[in-house]
């Protein structure tokens, strides 16, 4: 074999390089590494955010700083209305589901037995759909009941700490103090006139952590605005007086509802307002609606005879009667329209000292016949009968009475006594509280010292002294289970004949008003029993009692001096001995 054939056999075993292959291996690796720069260069050149947020999604965090719903306190500072701590458990489905926790059946079971469901009902409400990261599964549940959810770490499911109101006089201010939702929110009563001064704005704080979750930077540091207390002009010591001494009446009389207000006759403060039968806020469950509505301002009645004061009232203001003029109601009846008024007797003449004692139809029908139309209705209306009082609750009635131009003699005669207008027991009690202060109509408020002005001066001073006295006389001679114990009373009975589609039914209210002391009014008390059962109905007989202990009670917790003459006099005698 010569030396060429064996050069050439080794060059052909040697490997040869394909160029086209080698070319294609280099030209990929030089993509992938231009794609790398170039998606370095987008990322860190053109849109750098997207690397910062992820990283500070790592890093930052933000903190809450939950602010507690403000307080409900009475004049004294009683607390009404309270939040306290709760946990909330909740569920984030995507951990659960991803965490494959619902096969851990011991677990999910124990879960289902502590919050008082079965484990199905839990399953569904978390659902399927791990794209969903929170879904409620109980609300308000005790610090124990979450700490032990807590012990049983199934993924997925966490507490909060959440806060729930507490009514520490549940349902004797039910009413006034009404009640929040679920989520804190005011639905009823001062709750939710003063919501937003009862809500509070969480705080927050953005921070920086490291990997041991210790802060290194504050970012960004935003203070809660603290919730305001709302201080009520509630006394609780005379709500409770009040509402103890009428939900005795409503059983002993065996009636349909009742309301009671105390008011302060100078401030118009209220003092107290209560309701039977009321409910506790605090479990409402099976409570029906109807029970939440606080009938003291909702409610409308005719309020019958004690609206007798008002028609001598507008006489004397007019100057058609004297404080000694004489009325006569002979022959104790009359027809006016083809409508009859009468008296359960002929009474003959009287004063109008007896017209108010005797509750004489015929004596205020006398006395309006003589006043003109438009000067009648005026001071119904400037009473306030057809307006809200100025409380601001919410739910207020403004009442019914009509400035429709023309009236009957028979709906005029009627008006004289009570009927043809509806009217709240806050607005009746406004009335009483105006005779009290000498004329002077004043805004009613339910919080303390109101800052509002001096009032307005709807009645003259003497002739409001006037009729204060001969309502004196009812307490004394009329209506004596109304008197208080060494102290002067002037107030007046209602007992009315409850309307009904196309007349009037066989139910009756029955009603008692009246101010203390009279030397110098300080308290307006108005007493409703709705629909009292049995033979007892009369004003004089249901309301009055209840008036003189409320009364009494509430002359007694205020330490109001006592004036009665015969009491002062017996007692300086005492002395003297």
């Amino acid at each position: 074999m010569t030396v060429s054939k064996v050069k050439r056999n080794k060059d052909r075993a040697m490997p040869t390089t394909i160029a086209w292959r080698f070319n294609v291996v280099v030209g990929l690796i030089c993509l992938v590494f231009a794609g790398i720069a170039a998606r370095a260069a987008y990322i860190q050149v053109i849109e750098p955010d997207l690397l910062q947020v992820r990283g500070d999604n790592r890093t930052i965090r933000n903190a809450s700083n939950y602010s507690y719903r403000g307080a409900i306190v009475d004049r004294n500072g009683i607390e009404l209305a309270i939040s306290v701590p709760v946990q909330t458990v909740y569920a984030d489905p995507q951990r659960f589901i991803r965490g494959h926790a619902g096969q851990m059946k011991k677990r999910v079971h124990a879960l289902a037995q502590a919050l008082d469901m079965n484990v199905t009902e839990i399953t569904e409400r978390i659902g399927t759909d791990d794209s969903r990261r929170f879904v409620y599964l109980a609300r308000h549940i005790s610090p124990r009941m979450a700490e032990y959810i807590k012990q049983l770490k199934i993924p997925g499911i966490g507490t909060r700490q959440e806060t729930k109101r507490f009514y520490p006089t549940a349902e004797i201010s039910a009413h006034v103090v009404g009640f929040t939702n679920v989520d804190d929110e005011g639905i009823e009563g001062i709750e939710r006139l003063f919501n937003e001064r009862l809500t509070g704005i969480d705080g927050k704080d953005k921070y920086i952590k490291d990997a041991r979750g210790n802060r290194i930077e504050v970012l960004e540091k935003v203070e809660p605005v603290p919730p305001e207390d709302v201080v009520l002009s509630i006394d609780q010591r005379i709500q409770t007086l009040a509402y103890k001494e009428l939900k005795a009446a409503i059983k002993s009389f065996q009636a349909a509802s009742g309301s009671a207000v105390v008011l302060d006759v100078h401030s118009g403060e209220i003092l107290a307002m209560v309701n039977g039968p009321s409910y506790n806020p605090n479990n409402r469950s099976n409570v029906a609606v109807h029970r939440f509505r606080n009938r003291a301002i909702t409610d409308t009645f005719e309020p019958g005879s004690t609206m007798k004061p008002l028609t001598i009232l507008s006489a004397l203001e007019l100057g058609s009667k004297r404080k000694d003029d004489i009325i006569d109601t002979s022959p104790g009846w009359m027809r006016i329209g083809g409508r009859r008024v009468s008296d359960p007797r002929n009474y003959g003449e009287l004063s109008l000292t007896e017209v108010l004692i005797k509750s004489s139809n015929m004596g205020s029908t006398r006395i309006a016949m003589e006043i003109p139309k438009e000067f009648l209705l005026s001071k119904f209306f400037e009473m306030g009968f057809a307006e809200d009082t100025g409380s601001g609750l919410i739910g207020e009635s403004s009442g019914q009475l009509s400035d429709r131009p023309r009236w009957s003699q028979f709906e005029l005669a009627a008006l004289s006594y009570g009927y043809g207008l509806a009217i709240t027991p806050l607005q009746l009690a406004r009335f009483y509280a105006t005779i009290g202060n000498g004329g002077k109509k004043v805004p009613l408020s339910i919080l303390k010292d109101p800052q509002f002005n001096q009032g307005e001066q709807v009645l003259d001073a003497y002739n409001t002294r006037a009729v204060l006295e001969m309502m004196e006389q009812v307490v004394l001679e009329g209506a004596p289970k109304a008197k208080v114990a060494g102290y002067r009373v002037a107030g007046k009975t209602g007992t009315v004949r409850k309307a009904t589609a196309g007349g009037y039914g066989n139910e009756y209210m029955g009603i008692f008003a009246g101010v203390a002391p009279v030397s110098d009014p300080r308290l307006a008390v108005v007493v409703v029993i709705n629909e009292p059962g049995g033979d007892d109905y009369h004003g004089g007989e249901v309301a009055a009692p209840v008036f003189s202990r409320i009364m009494g009670g509430a002359l007694q917790h205020l330490n109001i001096a006592p004036d009665d003459a015969t009491l002062i006099t017996q007692a300086t005698r005492g002395l003297g001995d």
